[in-house]
């Protein structure tokens, strides 16, 4: 019997990696969503915190695609504040809400603070070298592109690389309310949301620089945020599965987050010309988070 012509474009079009990569994910999915289930059934106290603080970040992407649709331009230079201020409150909760006590959860756990410190390291690199990878995939979409649709395409490239940037973050939340002080996790959760208004609005700008329509890229800005609180809740269930887990949880999640604010935000405040002022809006806002996130704790 011969194979259906869908199974052969398939084949022709998938090569043995991306068969791989695909298992992978639902694999991973699968897991997510069988210890999703089991924190619900045991309904976690803090389970309504996370999915509110997850909700809080996507909306704070939607709401900053609000000034695409109202057809209100910025000027360059706010922008790179914007996104300057942002990045330096994704620092310090970075530093604050995830690696601080990430640190403080291994030393209950291991026998020496090198131990612990090695841990927390370690959890950073593997954070990191999973955005390094969804990057390397990116980035070879986008040298893939044909040349007659190569700015459409980028552009689209562009959005997927936003929303996966958005998984950290949602997953930092989750993790949060599963391991630290209430407080302290409200703090993490209000600081991803700061940081979430310029990336819904870079995403609803790109949208429009290729000819969409203003309701529909703001749609798709606002859309590039509804990762946030599926993942949120992603990290809860899977931290309440073993509070071993915990310390791997938030490093891993601090190590991700580090690498988009050094990889992009940062780059991306200066790009422009306006170096001086967006690192002043960094200092500030990492101050802002710094302040926020000691004081509530």
């Amino acid at each position: 019997m011969n194979t259906p012509r869908a199974l052969q474009a398939l084949a022709r079009h998938w090569s043995w990696p991306h068969a791989l990569g695909f298992a992978l994910c639902g694999a991973l999915l699968l897991f997510l969503l069988y210890a999703l289930a089991a924190q619900l059934g045991l309904r976690h106290a803090h389970l309504a915190p996370a999915l509110i603080g997850g909700a809080m970040a996507a909306a704070a992407t939607a709401l900053g695609t609000v000034p695409v649709l109202l057809s209100h331009k910025f000027s360059q230079r706010s922008y790179d504040c914007f996104l300057g201020f942002g990045a330096g409150v994704m620092l310090a909760a970075t530093v604050f809400s995830l690696v601080l006590p990430a640190l403080a959860a291994a030393r209950q756990r291991v026998a020496t603070p090198m131990h612990a410190s090695l841990l927390v390291a370690f959890a950073m690199g593997l954070g990191m070298l999973l955005i390094v990878v969804l990057n390397l995939v990116v980035r070879e979409r986008v040298q893939g592109a044909a040349p007659a649709a190569s700015s459409l395409k980028r552009v689209w490239i562009f959005v997927l690389a936003v929303t996966l940037h958005n998984l950290p973050e949602g997953l930092a939340i989750g993790v949060g309310y599963a391991g630290v002080a209430l407080e302290r996790a409200n703090a993490l959760a209000a600081g991803i949301a700061i940081q979430d208004v310029p990336e819904g609005l870079v995403v609803a700008l790109a949208l429009r620089s290729v000819g969409y329509g203003r309701r529909w890229s703001v749609a798709m800005g606002a859309a590039s945020g509804l990762v946030e609180p599926v993942m949120a809740l992603a990290g809860l269930a899977l931290i309440g599965l073993s509070s071993a887990l915990l310390p791997w949880g938030l490093a891993a999640a601090a190590g991700a987050m580090l690498f988009v604010i050094v990889h992009d935000a940062i780059p991306e405040a200066q790009r422009s010309g306006n170096g001086g002022f967006a690192s002043i809006a960094l200092v500030f806002g990492f101050l802002l988070m710094m302040v926020l996130d000691t004081a509530l704790s």
